[in-house]
Order: structure tokens, then sequence, then C-alpha cells
């Protein structure tokens, strides 16, 4: 079997600490998710997976617990090398999909790969490229105002993953979307993992969408527990 792409050791995050409203949000959560597997992360609102999330994509850190990506220890790490890990292995989507009103759907998928050293040749080719494989390559020249809400998501996910991640992590990426839109996304963003073999932690709170993934956990009490 592969090593995990991302591995997770009793984790503990608290917030407020030493204040009577001090909030124990994550406490002892431990987790692996191979190379092509998708896990679905399922909890209530205020259970902690963002902080988790983001904890796990290094935008944030444990208070104690390891992170491991692709099997290497990120305690310890300058914010430099931290920054730079995040931006080669880790693709993040959100509820929202915060795209850059000015540019077009094209462009926002080429900054990213810009800013990582990537050719403006080879990024438009690879922007285009994952257009097509979500199925909006004929919208690409339009802005995020002349988009639908399901275009702009996609969109997103295009984004996440232009620089090749090894690690995608979701937060609630169909929440804002009707039940059928939510589906048809649902869809693409599966193609786009399935087609990459990346590993993938989705939150959401769409039980049907939870259990067409690989994997469910529940994130209850600060601890993780297997659906």
């Amino acid at each position: 079997m592969s090593d995990p792409t991302l591995r997770l050791r009793d984790l503990h995050k608290a917030y407020n600490h030493g204040q009577p409203n001090e909030v124990q949000v994550l406490q002892g959560v431990t987790l692996d998710v191979a190379p092509g597997e998708v896990v679905a992360l399922v909890a209530p609102s205020g259970a902690g997976k963002s902080t988790l999330l983001h904890i796990a994509g290094l935008l944030d850190t444990p208070d104690r617990g390891e992170v491991m990506i692709a099997g290497e220890a990120m305690a310890g790490l300058s914010d430099r090398r931290r920054t730079a890990v995040r931006r080669a292995t880790v693709g993040f989507i959100y509820q929202f999909h915060h795209l850059l009103p000015e540019f077009t759907a094209l462009e926002n998928i080429v900054l990213p790969q810009l800013a990582n050293g990537v050719s403006g040749s080879d990024a438009e080719a690879r922007a285009m490229a994952l257009l097509e494989q979500v199925g909006i390559a004929a919208r690409a020249a339009h802005r995020p105002a002349a988009l639908s809400g399901g275009e702009q998501q996609r969109v997103a996910f295009c984004r996440a993953l232009a620089n090749a991640p090894t690690l995608l992590l979701a937060d609630e990426p169909t929440g804002n979307l009707d039940p059928e839109t939510s589906d048809r996304v649902f869809r693409a963003l599966m193609d786009l993992v399935r087609g990459t073999g990346l590993a993938a932690v989705i939150a959401t709170h769409n039980l049907e969408l939870a259990a067409r993934m690989d994997r469910q956990v529940r994130l209850s009490g600060g601890g993780l527990e297997v659906v």
C-alpha cells in the first residue's frame, strides 16, 4: 500500500488559551489519506472542520500533534518552507469561489501557475485543459460576474488543481449551490480528482454526497470517528 499523502497524528487545538471561555476544538485527531482516496469529512457547523482543514493545509498550526504531507513532517519548518510546501502540494476549495472578479476564468487559473514559476504559454494550456475537463472551456474568456454559480465553482476547482497538488482540501465546496447544480458540480470535482490520483478531504453537510466518496469520517467532540 502507498504511504499516505496526508498523515495527521494526535492533533490538538484550542482557542482562548487559559481563559474562562477556552474552547477545545480538536482533541486527539488522527487521520491518514492515501493517494487517490477521497475522504468525506462530516461535521455540524462549529465542530472544527475548518480548523482541521486549515491545519492539514498548513494555514494554521496545532497546539500539539503531527502533520505530515508526502512523507515530510511539517513541525518546525520555517514560514518560507511551509509556504513552499503549501503552494506546491496543497489545493484548497471553499464554499464561496473567491475568484478574482477583474480576471477571466482562464486568467484565474493561470495566475497561481505564474506565481509558481510556470511559463505563460504552459499555464494557459493547462488552464484550458482543466476547463475542458469540467465542461466549461467555452466560458474561458468570461469574467466571474458573467458565469453561473456552478460555473464559478468549477473554475475554482480548476484553480485549486492548477499547480498539480498531491492533496486537495475542500470546505463545503457545493454548499452554496442548489441541489441539481450541486450534483453536477460534485461530479465534475470527482472526475478531476479521479483523473489526477490525488488525495482529497472534502468537508460536507450533504450526507448523500458523502456516501459517494471512498470513506466517511465524522468530527464530533473534538475527535474523529469512522461513519
